[in-house]
């Protein structure tokens, strides 16, 4: 890897989960009108496809010092019982506003920990969910587990609910860098969760791995890639660590800034755990994932239709994508919307019947066009555009944002079409950033992204 290179495109910028990504959002937000209006829009435009719910479960019992979700710790399980009949009664909302019973296609838990919750809470989530739903004939459940607390009970529950995916974190293998992060876990631990959930019939079971963690080194990260590929998980993250302590509630000052390894250095980490990947039959999907060619997740990348929302990378295109529970993310394609991120605020909003969501963002006819693009770029590693968009006012000036990395290598154009190259995998945030229009017109005066290396 070029360091040179590295030095020059290691800067703050978005992961593209969305655009425009939610600090560009409109400040003055978006009406609950506005919202159930482009609800309705999606969920009739789009009913042969589905939807998808992302239910975030914040709980967590203790912190760990690497994550910057929105969380809640706590070791009190009696917190259990009201949040599930928050997010059941926020669903009713959801319901009563599409007057007919949705189809859906996916449903994925996440956290937080989801396995905080005893098996029996979660079947009553997922049981509330369909009741007022039908299933898509390719339904799919998802879950996110600590290799800690997934028990048997978890898996068998979730299993007969319908789960045929599980996630669990893993991060890294190595004593000094677990207690660092305060996520102190040993592979037995994984060993044991990863063969009971494939001895019970999962199909697909993805390991988070992080590289730029506290003290790792290439050692480390390279013990750990070769314990993982011992239980042979059919997708790998493999996610560079986002330093953002700047952001409340993260924790990320159990350690110093100086344990963290650096720019090239994290770099390599990348590199070298790759080569390894790539050695034991992986490939690299999109960005920062990994799949043995047996999984739906890379078949989707080969046959271009990989989707990207708040989720992260999924096999399912469903155009209105709702999201449950505290913090969440809604995605109706024309609009975003985000719940409140305090568990206490949730709670008492949905009690009283109403939508739960703080902030929003209404997508204009060039914030799709750009999505688009920027969706393309992060799924395909290619985007194609008409002559309408040559005519735009900014389309010159992304052009020319374009030339140091075309020159670089990372990229070519023919045409209409850009291609990113195997290097420019790497840079493909920067390559994305050039399309961000809201990201140059206005860019953020305080530090809001982690670096793109």
């Amino acid at each position: 890897m070029n360091k040179a290179l590295i030095q020059k495109y290691n800067v703050p910028g978005p992961r593209y989960t969305s655009y425009p990504t939610v600090p560009f959002w409109n400040d003055e937000g978006i009406s609950l009108e506005s919202w159930k209006t482009s609800v309705l829009r999606s969920f009739n435009d789009s009913k042969e496809q589905g939807i998808s719910l992302y239910i975030h479960l914040p709980f967590c019992e203790s912190l760990c010092t690497f994550c910057g979700c929105h969380k809640h710790i706590t070791k009190q399980h009696d917190v259990e019982e009201p949040y599930i009949n928050s997010v059941l009664k926020e669903w009713r909302l959801y319901l009563d506003l599409l007057k007919e019973r949705p189809v859906i296609r996916e449903i994925h838990l996440g956290g937080g920990t989801p396995t905080f919750f005893a098996p029996e809470e979660l079947e009553r989530l997922i049981n509330g969910i369909i009741d007022g739903a039908e299933k898509h004939e390719e339904f799919e459940l998802g879950f996110e587990g600590h290799p800690n607390n997934t028990s048997i009970g978890h898996l068998e529950k979730l299993f007969k609910l319908g789960a045929r995916r599980a996630s669990f974190g893993v991060q890294d293998y190595d004593p000094l860098v677990q207690r660092a992060i305060n996520r102190v876990q040993p592979f037995r631990n994984v060993e044991n969760v990863h063969r009971v959930a494939k001895a019970i019939g999962y199909e697909s079971i993805s390991h988070d791995l992080i590289f730029g963690l506290p003290h790792q080194t290439m050692e480390m990260i390279m013990e750990t890639v070769q314990l993982t590929n011992s239980l042979r998980p059919d997708r790998i993250s493999l996610y560079s660590y986002a330093h953002v302590p700047w952001v409340k509630g993260t924790g990320q000052r159990g350690f110093e800034k100086r344990d963290l390894p650096k720019d090239a250095d994290k770099r390599a980490l990348y590199v070298g755990a790759k080569a390894a990947l790539e050695k034991h039959g992986y490939h690299e999907v999109g960005m920062d994932h990994f799949a043995l060619e047996t999984d739906d997740l890379y078949k989707a990348f080969k046959d271009g239709t990989l989707h990207r929302n708040f989720m992260g990378y999924t096999t399912n295109t469903t155009q209105l994508m709702i999201g449950l529970g505290m913090s969440s993310i809604s995605d109706s394609w024309y609009a975003f919307a985000q719940n409140v991120k305090t568990v206490k605020e949730y709670t008492e909003l949905v009690e009283t019947g109403m939508f739960p969501i703080f902030r929003g963002h209404e997508l204009s006819d060039e914030d799709l066009v750009v999505r688009r693009h920027i969706l393309d770029l992060m799924c395909g590693f290619r985007t194609e555009w008409n002559e309408a968009f040559e005519k735009h006012e900014e389309f010159q000036n992304i052009m020319g944002r374009l030339e140091p990395l075309i020159a670089d290598g990372l990229c070519t154009i023919e045409g209409r079409t850009l291609s990113v190259s195997e290097l420019g995998r790497t840079f493909v945030r920067n390559i994305c950033m050039c399309f961000d229009l809201h990201l140059h017109r206005a860019a953020p005066k305080e530090q809001v992204f982690s670096k793109t290396i």
